[in-house]
């Protein structure tokens, strides 16, 4: 008797053993999250016909996990089977960025335009919040205003993403980020211009004097001592963060004011880079790259937020060249985060991720069938066809059927440690997409993986 309760106990103490390694195994050290904002299925096919001339070729294609996502809000819903019987159908009810990256941040669902509250405006735990409790170091990257849906979305609090101020407030004087880097600068304009009068939309006029004389932060480490924000602007020091020793914490403000590039004068239905890009400021790769240098000074390992944010905005404009452009913007910040992690760490323990919020622009190849109800029934492909492919270096042939956002399922690509995790989210399987989760599941796994248990 003695000997078989010592043989249960062994082997209890066994399961605990490895339930306890596998624990350890599947917790990433770092986790980067890349968010291709508005980017569906045909946004990503749009850049891979244009760079490679044929669909797949994308570096993330080749991920061990792959599935679709849905995105909803908190008041909306995905029906597979509805989706693909009726043309409209995917028009109805989109979530917006604050409510899609709020359930990415944090797990949860809420309505739209609200920033890591939920429906009552109570609010929710992020990652941001959960991982610095873990003692990581934590960043958010974005082409956009720093204070938009976005990256807001992983940080704030706040009953309406439009108060730009009280989020630049929140982000800059009450998060522990080590790291923010985006557009909105209030000095300059979309061409990267002097303005006549500095425009303070995306932060108040003494948050941005604070910043510019180094009086902007809070104890972000909890030694009780103010950890001031370094501030800088000038794209050459953006490339300076890529190597070499870095400040603790860094607020990157590019001179420009609502996007890098997307919103740039000229004619903005031309083919992509047929327009001269704006000079004098970093693209996505280096902000990621420099934002990496700062953050995997810490030893617990980092958490950084990525956004590509003007995909989104192409897409609100039906403009199909810098939609492109913007997608091999971003596409290259991820090859880029890559290869960082290649020379520098393994895929053993980073885990990256890459998805977006929704899609934008409901966008398809030529002569879709947008007056289709179900009846009589044909082939997906006629009534969605995809792009057409009119070889490298050219436009695929492509249409937008929207200025807004759609409730389209989006692609979720994700390698390294922790990513079988999300094998166990699948909620459902769409007779075109395949398998898919929710982005409020991405979100449970995300604080899962540093909740202290």
């Amino acid at each position: 008797m003695k000997k078989i309760t010592s043989l249960i106990v062994s082997f209890i103490f066994l399961v605990l053993v490895v339930n306890a390694c596998k624990e350890q195994v599947e917790s990433p050290k770092n986790i980067i999250v890349f968010i291709a904002d508005g980017c569906g299925y045909n946004q990503v096919a749009a850049a891979e016909l244009f760079q490679f001339g044929q669909i797949n070729q994308a570096v993330y294609q080749q991920f061990p996990v792959r599935f679709a996502m849905s995105t909803f809000p908190a008041d909306g819903s995905y029906e597979a089977d509805k989706a693909w019987k009726s043309f409209d159908y995917v028009r109805q009810k989109p979530t917006d960025s604050a409510a899609s990256a709020t359930a990415l941040a944090t797990g949860h669902k809420t309505t739209n335009g609200k920033l890591g509250v939920d429906s009552t405006d109570a609010s929710l735990k992020n990652i941001v919040e959960v991982a610095e409790e873990a003692g990581k170091a934590t960043g958010v990257v974005t082409t956009v205003p720093f204070s938009h849906a976005t990256p807001a979305g992983f940080v704030v609090h706040n009953s309406s993403r439009e108060n730009y101020q009280q989020i630049a407030q929140e982000m800059i004087f009450k998060s522990r980020l080590e790291v923010i880097m985006g557009a909105g600068h209030p000095e300059y304009d979309d061409d990267g211009r002097k303005l006549e009068k500095p425009n303070f939309k995306f932060m108040a006029d003494y948050t941005f004097d604070a910043l510019r004389e180094g009086e902007a932060g809070n104890d972000a480490d909890g030694d009780g001592k103010n950890d001031f924000w370094s501030l800088i602007e000038d794209s050459a020091d953006f490339a300076g963060l890529v190597s070499g020793r870095t400040p603790k914490r860094v607020f990157g403000l590019a001179k420009v004011g609502a996007t890098l590039q997307a919103n740039r004068s000229g004619d903005a239905m031309a083919a992509p880079y047929e327009v001269p890009l704006n000079k004098g400021l970093p693209d996505l790769k280096t902000m990621t790259l420099g934002a990496i240098n700062v953050l995997d000074d810490d030893p617990d390992g980092f958490f950084l937020m990525v956004e590509g944010g003007a995909i989104d905005w192409a897409g609100h404009a039906n403009q199909p060249g810098r939609l492109i452009e913007e997608k091999l913007d971003f596409d290259a910040a991820v090859n880029a985060a890559i290869d960082w992690l290649n020379k520098h760490s393994s895929w053993n323990e980073t885990l990256i991720i890459i998805t977006g919020d929704h899609e934008t622009g409901y966008l398809t190849g030529p002569n879709a069938k947008t007056d289709y109800n179900g009846m009589p029934v044909l082939p997906v492909e006629q009534v969605w066809p995809p792009l057409f492919n009119q070889g490298k270096g050219k436009m695929p042939g492509m249409e937008f059927h929207s200025h807004g956002h759609t409730n389209s399922l989006i692609p979720f690509f994700a390698k390294g440690t922790g990513s079988q995790r999300f094998n166990d989210e699948v909620d459902g399987v769409d007779p075109v997409r395949g398998k898919f989760i929710d982005n409020s599941d991405v979100g449970k796994v995300l604080i899962n993986f540093y909740q202290a248990k």
